[in-house]
C-alpha cells in the first residue's frame, strides 16, 4: 500500500516512524507545507543560540512514547560540565552517554515552574513557600473559599466552573483566571470545559496539598503519588529529536518532501483516492490507499470533496490561537535567585514563568538556559529568553513588525523587573506559529458530528493535536500515531482507540 501522512510534527513522524519500523511492505510519504521539521514541536536556530517554539517537557506515563524517546536518544549516563559546575543530582541511566562527548543525547533536568503574579513569583505546583509567598490572610481565604467550593459545586458546563470547584474562586481568580484568558482570547466562562479536563483533570487543591506535605515530610515509596520533579530533554532541543526521527524514517526508506501544501483530498465511495498538493507554485497529484492527517481538521475539511454542508459549515467555524515567541538575549536578569536551586550564572532556576498578571500582555517566559545550557551560544555569561504571546492571525499583535514587536516585549520585562532599561536587550529573534492551539470554543461543541464523518472515510486516520482538534501534549500526539499504526497494520477499522487517546483522569505531570 501507498501510505501518504500530512504534516511532520510529532505525529506525523511517529506514524512513519512505527510503520516503517515494524514493515517493509507498504512506502510512506510525509508531506510538510513548511520548511521546518517539529511542527509546533521544532528548535529553531538563531545565530549562536537555539528557541523551542513552546517548550516541551519529555515526560509521559505511556511506555511506548518513552520507549521511542530513548531509542532515538538515549538518556545521559554520565553528569554535564553544567551538572558539575551546578552540584546537580539527576538520575542518570546506567551506561548512557556523555553529554559533553555526543551531541544524541537526552539530558535531566529538574522541572522548576512559577507564577508570575503581583511583582512575585509563587511557586506551581505550591511548596511549603507558597505561605510566605502569599501570606496567611491570603491563604486562609483561599481556603475558606476552597471549603466553599466543595459544599456548594457549580455546573460544569464551562471552564471557569470547572476550576473554581477543584481549586475554590480566590485561588481560581489568582492563578488560572488571567493567564486563560490570554491563551483563549476569550473569558474562561466562554470556554468549555474540556479543556481543563485535558489538561488538569485529577490536579486540585487538595492534591496539591498532599503533594506539597509529603514532600516536606520527605515520604517516599512506590505507591506515594506526586508531582513530577524532572523530566527528560534532548541537549539541542525537542527540534533535534524530531530531526533525527526523520532521518530514521528515511533511512528506513520513507519519503520527506518539504513545502508541499496539500490543496484538496479526492474521495470516491468513502475511501481517500488521492492528496493535490502545491509546491514551488506547481500542482502535484499523489495517490493514496491510505491517508493520515495531522493537517488542521478545518483545512482538512475544505479540502475533501462531497462533505455535506451541515459539516463543511461546522468546520469552518473551528477556532484556532496563534503563538508569537520573541527571543530575547541580555546579560543577566535583575531577578535575583534566592532558592536552593543551583543554576549557571545564578540565574534564577524556572523553566517556564507564567505571567498570571492582567497587566502583562505577555502569557509565558521560557528561560532557555534552564532547558539545557546548550541551547545559549555562552551560558555562563548571556541570559537567552523566550517570551510567549497569544493572539488571532491577523489581529494587531500578529501583524506588528519584528523590531516593534521586540521593543514591546522589552518593555514588559522592564515593567516587571525582570531587566532594568530596554538596553539590556543584547539581541533578539521572534517566531510566529498559526494554528498552534486548537480552541475550545466557536463550533467546538459539533466536533463529535466532524469526527463522526471523518471517521466515515474508511482510509481515513486522523492523528495529532491539529489532526484531532484536541489540546494534546506531544506524547498524546505520538500515542494517537501508534494507534493509527496498529490499526493498518492489523487492520483493524474502528478508530475509537486513536480517539480515545488523552480521555484518562489522572493529571499529566503526574507520576507514582
Amino acid at each position: 500500500m501507498k501510505i501518504v501522512i500530512i504534516g511532520a510534527g510529532p505525529a506525523g513522524l511517529t506514524a512513519a516512524y512505527e510503520l516503517l519500523r515494524r514493515t517493509d511492505e507498504h512506502s510512506v510519504v510525509i508531506l510538510e507545507s513548511s520548511g521546518r521539521i517539529g511542527g509546533i514541536s521544532a528548535t529553531v536556530q538563531y545565530k549562536g543560540c537555539r528557541m523551542d517554539l513552546g517548550g516541551h517537557r519529555f515526560f509521559s506515563k505511556l511506555d511506548r512514547v518513552n520507549e521511542m524517546w530513548e531509542s532515538i536518544l538515549p538518556i545521559q549516563g554520565k553528569p554535564s560540565r553544567y551538572d558539575r559546575l551546578t552540584e546537580s543530582t539527576h538520575t542518570l541511566a546506567q551506561g548512557g552517554p556523555d553529554p559533553d562527548s555526543t551531541d544524541d543525547v537526552m539530558l535531566r533536568r529538574t522541572r522548576v515552574s512559577r507564577i508570575y503574579f503581583k511583582d512575585k513569583l509563587i511557586d506551581y505546583p505550591i511548596s511549603a513557600r507558597v505561605f510566605g509567598q502569599l501570606g496567611i490572610p491570603t491563604l486562609l481565604r483561599a481556603g475558606c473559599s476552597y471549603i466553599h467550593s466543595r459544599f456548594f459545586r457549580l455546573p460544569e458546563d464551562n471552564l471557569e466552573n470547572f476550576y473554581i470547584n477543584r481549586f475554590g474562586k480566590v485561588l481560581y481568580s489568582m492563578f488560572f483566571e488571567g493567564y486563560t484568558e490570554k491563551l483563549w482570547g476569550k473569558h474562561p466562562s466562554e470556554i468549555a470545559a474540556d479543556w481543563g479536563a485535558q489538561r488538569v483533570k485529577g490536579l486540585s487543591f487538595i492534591a496539591a496539598s498532599k503533594d506539597m506535605l509529603s514532600k516536606a515530610l520527605g515520604r517516599k515509596g512506590s505507591e506515594e503519588t506526586s508531582l513530577i520533579g524532572e523530566f527528560s530533554y534532548p541537549k539541542y532541543g525537542p527540534g533535534q529529536f524530531w530531526e533525527c526521527t526523520a532521518d530514521r524514517v528515511i533511512a528506513m526508506g520513507g519519503r520527506i518532501q518539504m513545502g508541499c501544501c496539500v490543496k484538496r483530498i479526492i474521495t470516491e465511495n468513502n475511501a481517500v483516492k488521492s492528496v493535490i498538493y502545491e509546491k514551488d507554485g506547481v500542482s502535484v497529484c499523489e495517490e493514496a490507499d491510505i491517508l493520515i492527517s495531522s493537517m488542521p481538521v478545518k483545512e482538512l475539511i475544505s479540502g475533501l470533496n462531497d462533505v455535506p454542508n451541515d459539516i463543511r459549515q461546522a468546520a469552518e467555524g473551528l477556532c484556532y490561537r496563534e503563538l508569537i515567541t520573541v527571543g530575547i538575549l541580555v546579560d543577566r536578569l535583575r531577578l535575583k535567585n534566592t532558592t536552593r536551586i543551583k543554576t549557571v550564572g545564578n540565574i534564577i532556576p524556572d523553566c517556564w514563568i507564567y505571567v498570571q498578571d492582567t497587566g502583562i500582555k505577555m502569557g509565558r517566559i521560557q528561560i532557555f538556559n534552564n532547558w539545557s545550557p546548550y541551547l545559549v551560544e555562552r551560558p555562563e555569561e548571556n541570559v537567552w529568553l523566550g517570551l510567549e504571546y497569544f493572539c488571532d492571525e491577523g489581529d494587531d499583535m500578529w501583524n506588528m513588525g519584528d523590531d516593534e514587536f521586540a521593543d514591546f516585549a522589552a518593555g514588559e520585562l522592564v515593567k516587571m523587573g525582570m531587566i532594568a532599561d530596554r538596553s539590556d536587550v543584547k539581541d533578539s529573534h521572534i517566531e510566529r506559529v498559526i494554528k498552534a492551539y486548537p480552541a475550545y470554543f466557536g463550533t467546538y461543541p459539533e466536533i463529535g458530528r466532524i469526527t463522526e464523518y471523518l471517521d466515515s472515510i474508511g482510509n481515513l486516520y486522523c492523528i495529532g493535536r491539529n489532526g484531532q482538534h484536541r489540546y494534546n501534549n506531544m506524547d498524546h500526539s505520538m500515542m494517537t500515531a501508534f494507534q493509527a499504526a496498529d490499526n493498518i497494520l492489523n487492520n483493524i477499522k474502528s478508530k475509537d482507540n486513536i480517539w480515545n487517546v488523552n480521555t484518562d483522569k489522572e493529571y499529566l505531570e503526574e507520576k507514582a
